[in-house]
């Protein structure tokens, strides 16, 4: 389940409280399971059936039951089903990517992890240098320097987000501190780069 930005901000400020989805399936959307948005993480606290008839249209973060109606995706003959949210904190992911204090443990942990994702095709590291150059490059630009097709350039990239070296910005990506700061510290000419 992917929550808009307008509305993953509405559930961390509190003014949304649920989403609605037409599935046929909810199997793969439980209670009590999380949800990472650009707001934090969103927690699902419970999946009911709905009707069309009684839309908490307010709740839902919309000005009117047309509008939010026309969000609905989907035959009107699929399931209809109420998702209960609730905003439980940020990313820790952001914590992470914030931390410019890196010991030697964090360095090599980093290394290794980026010796793991370019072990069969070169795209991890040249992909940190090209942000730190280039801020804000997408991942069609990214593909074309990468023997590496763009779709799954943006899954691997997620892998950089996770270990908190990149970010990623409404439009293309950038390094996070902690991915400049691992620069800074393996490569003589990007460290003379962070000190002027």
């Amino acid at each position: 389940m992917i929550l808009t930005d307008r509305i993953a901000h509405g559930v961390a400020a509190g003014d949304v409280t649920v989403a609605y989805r037409r599935w046929t399936d909810t199997r793969g959307i439980k209670a009590g399971s999380t949800l990472r948005t650009v707001a934090g993480i969103v927690r699902i606290d419970r999946v009911d059936r709905a009707d069309l008839e009684h839309l908490d249209v307010s709740a839902a973060g919309y000005g009117s039951r047309d509008e939010l109606v026309s969000t609905l995706r989907g035959d009107e003959a699929v399931p209809l089903w109420q998702i209960t949210l609730r905003w439980i904190g940020p990313d820790p992911r952001e914590a992470l990517a914030a931390n410019t204090l890196l010991t030697s443990a964090d360095i090599d942990e980093i290394s290794t992890v980026l010796n793991k994702l370019d072990a069969r095709v070169c795209w991890a590291e040249p992909t940190l240098y090209r942000l730190a150059e280039q801020p804000g490059m997408t991942a069609a630009q990214l593909a074309e320097e990468l023997p590496i097709d763009k779709d799954a350039l943006k899954r691997r990239i997620r892998t950089l987000k996770e270990h908190g070296i990149t970010r990623s910005l409404p439009s293309g990506y950038q390094l996070s501190p902690r991915g400049h700061a691992y620069l800074a510290a393996t490569d003589p000419a990007q460290r003379e780069r962070v000190s002027t």
